[in-house]
């Protein structure tokens, strides 16, 4: 079986790692002083007081790869339609694309059903790119659980958790996803494959949408920002904004707010990623995480007004910090209904 993981970074090289060691036919395509790391000296991942090292192919031409069963993006979201010309040469005609990314995916509305079904979202997919270049129709779902770092170029560090659930967009259990499901299973990783792929989705992105971005605004961790009754107070706002333009959409919440906020606070003294991107001078992943909301509840004709707020603060921090060039207008792209 023929992957290859676009983007190692700190996920994409622990996916890396664990799929080379259970036999995987894996290559990894990074830049940089990792990727000259990783040719060099192999890709080590620290679990523990535990030392694994691989040597898989890695470069920064996806070209050199050729044709791949998976491809599993492992990108910042905002980062793959600068990257979707360079993609193609790994697609061929049964080649499945898997999203382990952030927030909403592009594929979102594909089988979806209703009004919605074939609607593209402009904020996490500028133009319907990733829709026309990709396809829906090889997508298949994940959710990262897991937290990893990159300690050094070509180290990885394992900080906690293996989960990565998968789900196709129809629902349905496929030979392809019960194929990679295995897979990952035997690499010591759990991958549970769900039947309502988007809960799980909703579920990740109801923490993330409101406790990033009020990070990045404080310099709080999480359990500060969950026990301070404003700065808490605030995350359930934007969360029940959230959870109504969800559930819109049909996505069933399998815990209610408090208990996924103190789920949150239970993490501790933990920095999200977008505080980390400020901190570090990254780009921050503000569309897929915050703006996305804002449209789907316009799509919807929800208001937002916690939301609007705390995004319009967090845009222009990353803007003054030079970490975020979005300046675009936000429309849904819907299909015309009679």
């Amino acid at each position: 079986m023929k992957i290859c993981i676009y983007g190692a970074g700190a996920i994409g090289g622990y996916l890396g790692v664990q799929l080379a060691r259970a036999g995987a036919d894996v290559s990894l395509v990074a830049r940089g002083a990792h990727l000259a790391a990783m040719r060099a000296n192999g890709l080590k991942l620290l679990i523990g007081d535990e030392e694994r090292v691989v040597r898989p192919r890695c470069t920064d031409n996806p070209a050199e790869l050729g044709a791949q069963d998976f491809v599993i993006i492992c990108l910042k979201a905002h980062s793959i339609t600068g990257v979707l010309e360079q993609m193609q040469s790994l697609l061929g005609p049964r080649t499945r694309v898997v999203t382990a990314v952030n927030g909403i995916p592009y594929w979102y509305f594909h089988k979806h059903g209703g009004r919605y079904e074939g609607s593209t979202l402009e904020s996490i997919d500028p133009g319907g790119r990733q829709w026309n270049e990709l396809g829906p129709e090889r997508a298949i779902g994940c959710i990262v659980y897991p937290a990893t770092e990159i300690e050094a170029p070509g180290v990885i560090r394992h900080v906690y958790g293996d989960r990565f659930p998968l789900g196709e967009p129809s629902g349905e259990t496929t030979s392809d996803v019960e194929q990679l499901s295995r897979l990952f299973v035997e690499a010591d990783m759990q991958a549970p494959v769900l039947d309502r792929i988007r809960d799980e989705i909703w579920l990740k992105l109801w923490g993330n949408v409101c406790l990033n971005p009020i990070s990045a605004l404080t310099c709080a961790t999480l359990d500060v920002i969950c026990s301070d009754p404003a700065t808490r107070a605030l995350s359930k706002a934007i969360m029940l904004e959230t959870q109504s333009i969800a559930e819109t959409f049909g996505v069933k919440f399998r815990v209610d707010v408090e208990r996924r906020i103190e789920g949150a606070r239970k993490v501790g003294a933990h920095k999200t990623s977008m505080l980390q991107d400020l901190e570090r001078g990254r780009p921050m992943e503000i569309d897929p995480l915050v703006s996305v909301v804002q449209e789907m509840g316009r799509l919807t004709g929800i208001p937002t007004p916690a939301l609007d707020t705390v995004l319009a603060l967090v845009s222009q921090r990353a803007k003054l910090a030079g970490l975020y060039g979005s300046d675009r207008p936000i429309e849904a792209k819907a299909p015309a209904f009679a």
